[in-house]
């Protein structure tokens, strides 16, 4: 298990692309009316990191193949000679960190993930815009016209969520320090290599750590609502200018609200590493990023 209570805060930008389509609603992005912030849920998170995950190499629970828990129980049994099901689903690093709910034939076993996601927000309003095109093929064999098809996106979106590392529920999933290493590392790169057609243009922009000292279950928490953006000048947005965001060049990131809550923890605190894309601009914040 891994020792030490984590926090991660994770900002990713959206470029003319559906951040989390809702299939119930039209593939519609997830979108609060109230706010206009789009949003994007826990489990899109944990889809890009464990797309990631299988893109190196680690063993996954869920894989992405169209099986049953019965039938990827059975082969991952094999492939390790295990005979207890927790030491066989322990093999699988989704499993370790996100939590599992394992039920097959008589044995059963539920396990909370040691690291819980929020559901990421974008920290300005932003629009949804309705793109009318012709799909490929025709309706059908006699039709002399190919059909219509309609998507939606988003022209920018900055998206922020964060995470708990809870070092307890390690101790049932055995979740590792390594494992939490491939997590932030999955993150990143899984953000920048969503390269397919709804998801073109996720590009990763900040991921901040904090681990704290041995011995202290205490956190800030959300730490996303302690991150805002203003004006490149460092003035406030208007809520009719926020939908006007298209880029990087156009804000900076204000971080001295999370800068403070660090200061009142700095005792309970271990270390903080901050990664920042090169191209983003930052204010507020007292450690230097490594930039990529």
């Amino acid at each position: 298990m891994f020792k030490s209570r984590r926090e991660i805060l994770f900002l990713y930008s959206v470029k003319d692309a559906n951040p989390n389509g809702d299939p119930l609603n039209a593939n519609h992005p997830r979108y609060d009316e109230e706010t206009g912030q789009v949003l994007a849920s826990d489990v899109r998170i944990k889809r890009t990191t464990r797309d990631e995950w299988i893109a190196q190499g680690e063993e996954v629970l869920v894989d992405g193949e169209a099986v049953t828990l019965s039938t990827r129980y059975s082969d991952l049994k094999k492939k390790y000679g295990e005979s207890n099901s927790e030491d066989v689903i322990a093999h699988c690093i989704d499993a370790r960190v996100f939590g599992t709910t394992f039920a097959v034939g008589k044995e059963a076993f539920s396990w909370t993930g040691p690291v819980q996601f929020k559901w990421g927000r974008s920290l300005h309003r932003v629009k949804v815009e309705l793109v009318q095109g012709t799909a490929a093929f025709a309706t059908n064999d006699k039709s002399t016209q190919r059909s219509f098809r309609n998507e939606y996106i988003v022209p920018f979106a900055l998206i922020a969520t964060s995470a708990i590392c809870n070092q307890n529920a390690s101790r049932f999933t055995r979740a590792t320090d390594d494992d939490l290493a491939k997590l932030t590392n999955a993150l990143w790169y899984g953000t920048q290599n969503l390269i397919t057609r709804s998801k073109m243009e996720h590009t990763p922009v900040l991921l901040i750590e904090i681990i704290y000292k041995e011995g202290h279950s205490s956190h800030i928490g959300s730490l996303d609502e302690r991150v805002s953006i203003c004006r490149p000048d460092g003035t406030p947005f208007t809520e009719e200018e926020q939908y006007k965001i298209r880029s990087w060049k156009d804000f900076t990131i204000d971080l001295s609200s999370l800068q403070s809550k660090l200061n009142d923890q700095e005792d309970r605190i271990d270390s903080v590493s901050f990664i920042l894309h090169s191209d983003v601009r930052v204010k507020g914040f007292e450690k230097d990023p490594v930039t990529r």
